[in-house]
């Protein structure tokens, strides 16, 4: 009982001496806030940014395979993600070479890009132009949820349709059901058959604001013909390295190894997981800096309070208090002050991560509140240690003669 009446005495007396300077305590304090809040929004940023990409690949599936012009390397520290697309030897043959493995392939689907002006009577809108085929939906997950996709006919025909984002319809549109209405881009005329699914976007891209047309279209107005990648949907009763295998020796049919690159979306994932892994480590540790800041503040801090009160050492130890019971209660008073600040940080946080939610993927989680705070508290133990160790080996005759 006796020890917790000593401790209880000891916090009691360093939270009278915060008390006795709040100004000089709150500033102290506010390195290891702005620290702590810092860390946890950053790492939230990186958890929130890597649960978006998985889950957005967990909609492709796990049987897809896909090429991409030139020879790429996507992993850390190396490669170009886009190192062949402005010299793309894709073309429509690889795609039927890749149709004729029945046993291997369930859908081929391509893509190529370009950004366009689409105008709906005095409403106009840059957009990115997905140009596909009629097999997009079967390969891609994703979803129409008015009207309804272009068919194969009107894909061989080179139809004048399209299928939109949302972010079209509200940029276009207006308040206006887009279904059946004329538009235009780059002053060709297309009818909407179509409204995807809305899907959301961060970073500055919105996956929304595409808008979707035959292949067959594109290059007739539009003069498209650079294919920018190819997609296959493998049949789930084959190993995915066995078909990609196959699909390699249909490529190589027309092209050379290093005309293209072949990766399941398994492979994209955790490559693109490990880059986010690390990026997400690189910004907390930029972030902890200044938490450490704040450390080294918290010891100018304590000893400018272990001068200031030299006096009271000395009474202190006059009066018996040892050593150990000086180190104690500035290092009681050290963690306190890294403590509530590492609270503040928390709270702030907190509301930091409820606030970018609305603009950027954030998830803020468990064990980035316990790391930050756990740091925070072991700054005010290893920055306020010295100070402590000072206070403690003060000579109490010096300290009582102290001016």
């Amino acid at each position: 009982m006796n020890k917790f009446v000593k401790f209880f005495e000891t916090v009691k007396l360093a939270i009278n001496a915060i008390n006795s300077n709040k100004v000089r305590s709150l500033l102290t304090m506010l390195g290891v806030i702005i620290g702590v809040a810092s860390v946890i929004l950053l790492v939230s940023i990186g958890n929130g940014i890597t649960g978006y990409v998985t889950s957005e690949f967990e909609k492709l599936g796990s049987n897809l395979i896909l090429a991409t012009p030139g020879k790429v390397t996507v992993a850390i520290g190396g490669g170009n993600p886009t190192s062949g697309l402005t010299n793309s030897k894709f073309s429509e043959t690889e795609i039927k070479n890749i149709e004729r493995l029945t046993g291997t392939v369930e859908a081929v689907t391509i893509e190529a890009t370009d950004s366009k002006r689409a105008k709906y009577k005095k409403n106009e809108y840059y957009s990115m132009i997905y140009a596909s085929d009629h097999n997009l939906l079967e390969v891609i997950n994703y979803k129409v949820i008015s009207g309804r996709f272009f068919t194969k006919a009107e894909y061989q025909s080179a139809t004048r349709v399209a299928v939109i984002g949302n972010t079209i319809v509200e940029k276009l549109f207006k308040n206006e059901n887009p279904l059946g209405k004329e538009f235009t881009l780059d002053d060709k005329k297309f009818i909407v058959i179509g409204v995807y699914e809305k899907r959301g976007g961060f970073g500055g891209s919105d996956n929304d604001s595409i808008i979707t047309i035959p292949f067959t279209t594109a290059k007739l107005l539009f003069n498209m013909r650079r294919i920018s990648g190819i997609n296959i949907k493998t049949k789930p009763s084959i190993e995915i390295n066995d078909a990609k295998k196959s699909i390699e020796k249909a490529f190589l049919m027309t092209l050379t190894k290093d005309d293209f690159t072949l990766f399941t979306a398994e492979e994209l994932l955790s490559s693109i997981n490990g880059i986010l892994s690390t990026l997400t480590t690189a910004l907390a540790g930029i972030a902890a800096i200044s938490l450490l800041v704040g450390g080294i503040g918290i010891m100018n801090i304590m000893l400018v309070s272990v001068t200031e009160r030299t006096r009271e050492i000395g009474l202190r130890k006059a009066v018996g208090a040892t050593p150990n019971n000086i180190l104690v209660q500035f290092l009681t008073e050290s963690l306190i002050i890294s403590v509530i600040g590492g609270l503040n940080g928390i709270f702030l946080g907190y509301l930091g991560s409820l606030v970018l939610k609305n603009f950027i993927p954030a998830t803020l989680t468990l064990n980035s509140v316990l790391l930050a705070f756990a740091f925070s508290a072991g700054v005010g133990i290893i920055f306020g240690t010295y100070p402590a160790y000072k206070a403690a080996k003060k000579n109490p005759i010096d300290a009582l003669r102290y001016e």
